[in-house]
């Protein structure tokens, strides 16, 4: 089908990628970068597809560098917007068996990046640049042979250089002070923390957190410090899950050699919303000083390891606390600026505009029907029947509504490649129409030649209309399939009225679960929900949709928990419940 009969009356000779913002005030999770195909035949049981985990951000010489599993390459940027990507094999000859980088290991040590990739028992190497822009590495050693999985290095303030890792569901995260001079141990690896799930509820295994199948796996360390203090990071309880998160143990040296003492709430935690997961990441300050945290987001449909990566406003409240602010984490977010209080949201206000209103479509392949592309779950996805020219997907906002941005999420189906490859790219143009008859491009990408799977666009003017279009000219490869067409701004409406019921039923017989039950709003979509240990600290949030019951399952059993609700609608957020104690 020829796209331009898609419509009754178009608009012609706009500008390539027209009503984009010149300078983009804002970003929309999972980040819009060119994810690899999983390189790993025995990987792709359900479908070629992309996939990524385990992420650093360092800021390093004023730009942020971006690495990650199985990329053949990493990420640099000025603005945490446009990621450049730079092709670089890190693996030597003696590295047989391993195609990349596998959650790698970014250090700094004075004006020089040092990075390390994942091993148990072969001998990689530890390379180093002082311009990574432009490609320049040589080896530092040549084969460091103790090795590590999930490998993380931390420089402190007094020039002193660690290395933490592990990745198990039997043995702790370890760390070793590295010598600067040889970077060989400079003592036998000491015990750091491990998992506790017979207190933390968070930590067990599963999608459920019931420990069924396997025993929680640690991973994926990370250590900043903060006013004197050291935060050891590390995931749990397993990648492939929406619970999976990073937890924190503080201490008062880098090696934790006295009492230490875990966070009870998992610190980097999204177990609801379009897409799920905050886990193996990493901390790192913006050039304003600014916290942020990068970690995993899972999809885990065609394997269990399709994932991606989201970025998260973060830091450290006055007693030290440390928090990562997930609340509306996939809606569009502002850029940081300059120095902000990260304790306050960083949410733009623009609601989803589309969740579950009616759509139409060119074609549907198989039971990839037209309403996944609307229902909030990156797990799901509307598929068209090819992926030609002028394949279509419309979306019905139900009345007049102010558009600010629009993220397009493709999904993999019959995808054909492994790994990277070259001239990747996707084309489309998005209409708009106020009758669903007359319609004029409000977004035209006719000439991209980026690979924006994730693809989130910020317009330059909010647009007030009804009905969006969007229509496929270009795929890499595959079908015309949509995870998600979700379009933010501000209905017509009024905004959802308070929840006026909210309990927390905690039993004696097991207190790291409760059963979070409120009356329905009628005009509310979701709900979110916010907990902590105090009353001024309720830094972990979970979005709801579609029902008014949450099974939680990721208490201290020891602690004391606060909780409170609002309800969200296209049109705004209603005022929070009181809080409600739960003992």
């Amino acid at each position: 089908m020829n796209r331009i009969k898609v419509c009754l009356v178009i608009t012609l000779l706009f500008p390539i990628q027209l009503n984009l913002v010149a300078q983009q005030k804002t970003y929309c999770n999972p980040v819009n970068i060119d994810y690899g195909y999983t390189p790993i035949p025995n990987f792709t049981e359900w479908g070629k597809h992309r996939a990524t985990a385990d992420p650093v951000i360092v800021n390093y010489k004023g730009d942020y560098y971006l690495f990650s599993t199985n990329q053949w390459g990493y990420w640099w940027s000025e603005d945490m917007i446009e990621w450049n990507f730079v092709p670089r094999k890190f693996l030597r000859p003696w590295n047989e068996g391993y195609d990349e980088l596998c959650a790698p290991a970014v250090g700094i040590i004075g004006d020089t990046m040092l990075v390390f990739g994942s091993t148990y028992t072969s001998e990689f190497t530890i390379w180093m640049s002082t311009n990574p822009r432009e490609d320049e590495w040589k080896p530092l050693v040549e084969k460091f042979t103790i090795g590590g999985w999930d490998p993380a290095f931390f420089t402190d303030d007094d020039g002193r250089f660690y290395m933490y890792n592990g990745s198990s569901n039997q043995y702790p995260i370890y760390g070793v002070e590295l010598s600067r001079r040889t970077f060989q141990p400079m003592s036998a690896r000491r015990e750091m923390y491990i998992l506790e799930p017979w207190q933390y509820g968070w930590q067990r295994f599963g999608e459920h957190m019931d420990n069924t199948f396997l025993d929680p796996f640690i991973e994926g360390a990370w250590m900043t410090k903060h006013d004197g203090r050291y935060y050891l990071q590390y995931g749990a309880p397993g990648t492939e899950f929406s619970g999976y998160a990073d937890g924190v143990v503080v201490g008062t040296d880098p090696l934790f050699r006295n009492a230490t003492a875990p966070q009870p709430m998992p610190f980097s935690f999204k177990p609801g919303g379009f897409a799920r997961g905050a886990g193996h990441g990493a901390t790192f300050q913006d050039t304003w000083g600014n916290f942020w945290h990068v970690s995993t987001m899972a999809i885990s449909v065609k394997n269990n390891f399709e994932r991606r990566i989201g970025i998260w406003p973060a830091g450290f409240d006055q007693e030290g606390v440390m928090y990562c602010n997930t609340a509306f984490g996939d809606y569009p977010t502002y850029l940081p600026a300059g120095e902000e209080d990260h304790l306050e949201s960083r949410f733009t206000g623009w609601m989803l505009l589309n969740y579950q209103k009616p759509v139409t479509v060119s074609s549907t392949f198989g039971a990839y029907q037209a309403n996944y592309a609307v229902d909030e779950n990156i797990r799901t996805y509307w598929s068209a029947a090819t992926g030609n020219d002028g394949e279509w997907i419309q979306s019905d906002l139900g009345e007049l509504s102010t558009v600010y941005a629009i993220q397009v999420n493709y999904a993999d189906q019959d995808a054909e490649f492994l790994g990277k490859s070259s001239g990747v790219y996707h084309q489309y143009v998005i209409y708009e129409s106020t009758d669903g008859k007359n319609w004029k491009v409000l977004v035209n990408k006719d000439r991209n030649r980026a690979d924006v799977p994730h693809d989130y666009i910020e317009l330059k003017k909010p647009k007030e209309t009804r009905y969006l279009k969007l229509v496929n000219i270009h795929m890499p490869t595959g079908k015309f399939a949509i995870s998600g067409f979700r379009i933010f701004g501000h209905g017509s409406g009024k905004k959802p009225g308070a929840v006026e019921e909210f309990t927390a039923l905690r039993t004696e017989k097991d207190k790291r679960s409760a059963w979070l039950k409120w009356c329905p709003v009628d005009n509310a979509y979701a709900y979110n929900i916010y907990m902590g240990t105090e009353p001024g600290k309720l830094y972990n949030c979970i979005m709801v949709h579609g029902a008014n019951e949450y099974w939680l399952k990721t208490m201290d059993s020891e602690a004391t928990y606060y909780f409170t609700i609002e309800a969200i609608n296209e049109n705004g957020i209603s005022d929070r419940y009181p809080l409600v104690k739960s003992e």
